[in-house]
């Protein structure tokens, strides 16, 4: 199996202020691995980090066993696909547009999303949440993307809609596609998921295969709580 994403001893943050301490964390081809932890436990910082949004502040980063680059933009042309906790479409712009700017066939799109067909002509900004996340998903998952970050896919949408959403990164990663997710629905995340990792305070608090923190959850929600009492 191919390692496509690997952190080592990774210190991320702010303007020189560390926020997460000496995280080691890998992503295998084919593999969704799923980062948990309350709110300001680092998640999202560590997934900026790691897509080249924010610098290095200490560690490395390797993709592909090299040192990425240090740009978002240029770990995309490396095949890096990154979703954030905003929705990551033109709003302007038809659905037919924002896929096009995404990939000139976009047919395939299709295929794993048959519910965007008929919304083809409207403005992405008169979709519903769920059906702007779908759209946003689209255009990351299907094509030459290798690896995806994505940061709170569920965030306020209703229960079918998020379970369509990890059902097709799911299916992303069977086709050999790496995921890294943040999610704060952990049991749902670790349903679909193959490894996981545990935030607290910016430390490793555990790791380990989904099925084993899946038995673990009393101690992964007693995190959640002590982090805000």
């Amino acid at each position: 199996m191919t390692t496509l994403l690997e952190a080592r001893r990774l210190d991320a943050g702010y303007d020189a202020m560390a926020v997460v301490h000496g995280l080691d964390l890998v992503v295998e081809e084919g593999e969704i691995v799923v980062l948990l932890g309350a709110n300001g436990a680092g998640k999202t910082t560590t997934l900026l980090t790691l897509a080249g949004d924010l610098p290095l502040i200490g560690g490395e980063v390797l993709f592909d066993g090299r040192p990425a680059p240090r740009s978002l933009h240029a770990r995309a042309r490396r095949g890096l696909r990154f979703i954030t906790e905003e929705r990551s479409v033109l709003m302007s712009l038809s659905v037919a547009d924002n896929l096009r700017l995404a990939h000139r066939d976009f047919e395939p799109c299709l295929e794993l999303f048959p519910e965007l067909r008929p919304l083809l002509d409207r403005k992405a900004g008169l979709l519903s949440g769920g059906e702007q996340q779908i759209l946003t998903l689209a255009r990351a998952v299907v094509g030459h993307g290798r690896l995806l970050l994505a940061d709170e896919l569920s965030l306020g949408l209703a229960p079918l809609v998020v379970q369509r959403l990890l059902s097709a990164v799911r299916a992303a990663a069977d086709r050999g596609m790496g995921v890294l997710l943040v999610e704060q629905q952990a049991r749902l995340a670790l349903g679909i998921a193959d490894r996981g990792y545990v935030l607290r305070q910016g430390e490793l608090m555990l790791a380990g295969p989904a099925d084993e923190l899946r038995a673990d959850m009393a101690r992964i929600e007693s995190s959640y709580l002590s982090a805000v009492l």
